[in-house]
């Protein structure tokens, strides 16, 4: 329900720029922006450190990291990660991409991280860097006036509203899409209907004899489980799946979990002495975007505009990013805005591009022709590098990067149509699993 301003008058607190939602992508704008100068307030509707999922970062992530002097702290907080394995019964084995060799010889690994410390370190970040980052304050209401100042009213979790007047504000407030659900602009991704139970555990065995720092993703028919390791042997686990998938549940969230991961002989014989750690959580309309980006004096960066099936950890990336070019539009717009149109242009196309690269990976993964490929994977035409590159979060690759990427999407292409004649991609390459569709013959007319 919008904040009723005639009725409750509150004074105002003037800034350059708004931020509403203090994770990752909320925390880079205010820091860079306050970087450079501008006046910047950040709100984050819960105290830090708060639970948050999405573990998992890429190495394209530690360029930003760099940028906001934190690089050293993350490596500090998390798990050393060097790549990324993908298991499947059905094919009875498990790949491992590592990050070195991608394309992007630059960054060649990564971090697992306990998210409440992290997001909490660039919060803290936000604010040394001048930013006036306030947890603990719930944006209640958004008035978008390009000309007078747009308003922003919150109230501090103790029960005080407080009032803003910012001349640009950027929506970072991740899932809650707060100014997508106000404007009616945020609709379910129609190629990708998933969602997904989650929680920590402790004792949940490696998967090879010592732990490596990979994130596991463990394929089952109707959908993919995620496995990453956590300081302190913690070990984050995820079910995605279909809307179907989860409509078969009975009894608890908890049970449910307990169950899917047991009926995945990979997973159930790491899960054989683990301990969860609290409650499950079930999320839904897990895949979603706005059909609008940015608008006079306004933008939306990271999840509060988009987010993807979290396959490829990709989302953090997205969210730094999406933010770090967003601060660059805010600043330019903040001094010449008609000038700044370009930019803005340019920042759209980029975020759109990166979610497109990843789209189509995620769009595919539970197909059987691109897992064939996952589980056999050919370095032809350096395909398999351009996949770790992608990977790795490499989605603004230079043109010298593209023609492996583009190899790999023609091989899926060629073996989709071999699939359709009988034949999977196996290790020892194409084999004969059913025999062909038959023709259709049609008799002859009489006569």
């Amino acid at each position: 329900m919008p904040f009723d301003h005639a009725a409750e008058p509150l004074p105002e607190t003037a800034c350059d720029v708004l931020v509403i939602g203090g994770g990752p992508a909320g925390s880079t704008a205010a820091t860079l922006l306050a970087e450079k100068g501008r006046r910047v307030v950040l709100l984050e509707k819960d105290r830090h450190p708060r639970f948050h999922i999405g573990e998992s970062l890429l190495p394209l992530n530690l360029r930003i990291f760099e940028r906001l002097g934190v690089r050293e702290e993350v490596a500090a907080l998390g798990v050393f990660k060097p790549g990324a394995r993908f298991v499947s019964d059905e094919h009875g084995g498990h790949t491992a991409f590592s990050f070195a060799a991608g394309l992007n010889q630059a960054y060649t690994h990564s971090y697992q991280v306990p998210r409440a410390g992290f997001d909490a370190l660039l919060f803290d970040r936000a604010r040394r860097a001048g930013a006036d980052a306030r947890d603990g304050m719930r944006v209640l209401d958004v008035a978008l006036d390009a000309r007078a100042g747009h308003r922003v009213v919150a109230r501090e979790d103790g029960g005080a509203p407080h009032a803003f007047r910012a001349r640009y504000v950027i929506d970072a407030s991740g899932r809650d899409t707060f100014l997508a659900g106000a404007m009616g602009s945020k609709a379910r991704n129609p190629h990708n209907n998933t969602a997904a139970i989650y929680g920590h555990f402790r004792g949940v065995l490696p998967f090879a004899d010592e732990p490596d720092g990979n994130i596991t993703v463990h394929l089952f028919d109707e959908g993919w489980i995620w496995m990453i390791p956590l300081p302190d042997g913690v070990t984050s686990i995820g079910l995605v799946s279909n809307a179907g998938f989860f409509k078969r549940r009975q009894g608890s969230v908890d049970a449910f979990l307990h169950a899917a991961l047991a009926a995945v002989p990979s997973v159930a014989r790491r899960m054989e002495h683990a301990v969860p750690l609290g409650a499950a959580t079930f999320t839904g309309n897990y895949s979603y975007a706005s059909s609008v980006m940015h608008g006079d004096g306004w933008l939306m960066a990271g999840d509060a505009y988009a987010f993807l099936d979290p396959v490829f950890s990709s989302g953090v990336l997205l969210a730094m990013t999406s933010a770090e070019m967003g601060a660059d539009v805010a600043d330019a717009w903040l001094d010449d805005p008609a000038g700044a149109a370009p930019l803005a242009r340019a920042f759209e196309r980029k975020v759109k591009g990166a979610i497109d690269a990843l789209s189509w990976l995620i769009y595919r993964i539970n197909r059987p022709v691109l897992r064939d490929m996952f589980m056999a994977p050919n370095n032809t035409f350096r395909m398999r590098d351009g996949l770790v590159s992608l990977l790795a979060g490499d989605v603004h690759a230079r043109l010298n990067r593209q023609p492996p990427v583009l190899a790999f999407k023609a091989a899926y292409y060629m073996l989709s149509l071999a699939h359709r004649c009988g034949y999977r991609l196996r290790a020892e390459g194409l084999v004969r699993v059913r025999p062909p569709v038959p023709e259709r013959v049609t008799a002859p007319a009489a006569g």
